[in-house]
């Protein structure tokens, strides 16, 4: 019997450094020093020199990322912050911890990824003083055009806080992604292609006054022990995550490689078939932290893979302007919607052999189109 294929494995990934990380995990347990201690000030070093940015703060989770760096800019009760409804609600979510209110445009049906477009006719349009931030989503692996948005939000004076949670090495024009906006969250949940083993997250960014306030933001305000100057919470990357984060980041590099050649193999066997496959705008290179693929009969072709073993994702099933926490039922986002009905996600991670991927391709092409 065929063992299971899964859509991500984050298991393989620590097996395959399971030397290394449980080096560092014994180093930061005989260390005695269990937060905020020098395994993050040297993984936050790391990250930025490995993206090319000034500066990264370890935070808890990608979630707190994103509002502890709307928060740390500034946005909060009254403003409204852009970004899709295609996302995790994790994005939107944190929006609403800011105090701001969300506001969707759709996304562009080649890259699913935020329709320029559509931003700058309402910002022209609608010219509403409380839209103060963009959060673009670089959904899947693959970058928003960061050019363009940043002359946008330079002519509207608006504020771009990057979701690069998926984004581990994508490039717009050769620039890592997590680098253009003034601040940046990542996320480094177990599955991303940087992950953790447990919640672990970052914001990054150029201005040293804004990453000053995210690392006051993220233990309680203080500059001083006990004495907050400001409304913060408790939302630190503790060391022995930072550690785990040393170890895969040196392997992040080749790891990516391996997941373009994973991605390039499923492009150039089912490019014949009625699949609609993933594309990559010109300008950028995409880290592949998921291929995803689009067909109206995605249930029936889940299911007939799952039978053979092989379980695909689907990122995301519901739109969140369709979901009951956040459901606004005068909100149309067409290309959305279809793209959320129609999404699978094959199994891409760098556990596969290259007999894996021949076998999800095998069954793929086997399916009754």
């Amino acid at each position: 019997m065929n063992l299971k294929i899964l859509p991500a494995d984050p298991r393989a990934s620590y097996l395959a450094a399971r030397a290394e990380i449980d080096a560092a995990i014994q180093r930061v347990m005989l260390s005695g020093q269990y937060i905020l201690g020098p395994e993050i000030a040297a993984f936050e070093k790391e990250f930025a020199d490995w993206l090319g940015t000034p500066g990264a703060v370890g935070v808890a989770n990608g979630t707190d990322a994103l509002e502890l760096a709307l928060r740390a800019a500034g946005i909060g009760p009254g403003d409204k912050v852009v970004t899709v409804a295609n996302t995790v609600t994790a994005t939107v979510s944190a929006i609403g911890a800011s105090g701001a209110t969300p506001v969707f445009v759709d996304v562009d049906p080649a890259t699913l990824l935020l329709n320029l477009d559509a931003l700058e006719k309402l910002l022209t349009e609608t010219r509403d003083p409380r839209i103060k931030a963009v959060i673009p989503v670089h959904l899947y692996g693959q970058a928003v055009d960061m050019p363009r948005l940043m002359g946008l939000a330079a002519k509207h004076r608006l504020l771009i806080i990057e979701d690069s949670a998926q984004a581990h090495g994508s490039l717009v024009g050769g620039r890592k992604a997590g680098t253009w906006g003034h601040l940046a969250a990542f996320s480094f949940y177990p599955t991303k292609n940087l992950g953790a083993l447990g919640d672990a997250g970052a914001v990054t960014g150029r201005d040293p006054v804004l990453l000053d306030q995210v690392r006051l933001l993220r233990q309680y305000g203080w500059h001083k022990r006990y004495v907050s100057d400001l409304p913060g919470r408790n939302s630190r990357l503790d060391e022995i995550q930072a550690a785990i984060l040393r170890v895969r980041l040196t392997r992040l590099d080749t790891e990516n490689v391996r997941r373009q050649e994973i991605a390039g193999q499923y492009l150039d066997a089912l490019k014949g078939s009625p699949l609609r496959l993933p594309q990559v705008a010109e300008g950028r290179t995409h880290c592949w932290h998921q291929f995803v693929v689009r067909t109206p009969r995605r249930e029936e072709l889940r299911a007939h893979l799952e039978k053979k073993g092989i379980h695909c994702g689907v990122l995301y099933p519901v739109p969140v302007h369709r979901q009951p926490a956040y459901h606004d039922a005068s909100l149309h986002l067409p290309q959305t919607e279809q793209a959320c009905a129609e999404v699978l996600s094959l199994p891409l991670h760098p556990g596969l052999t290259n007999d894996d991927v021949a076998r999800v391709i095998r069954e793929v092409l086997s399916f009754g189109w």
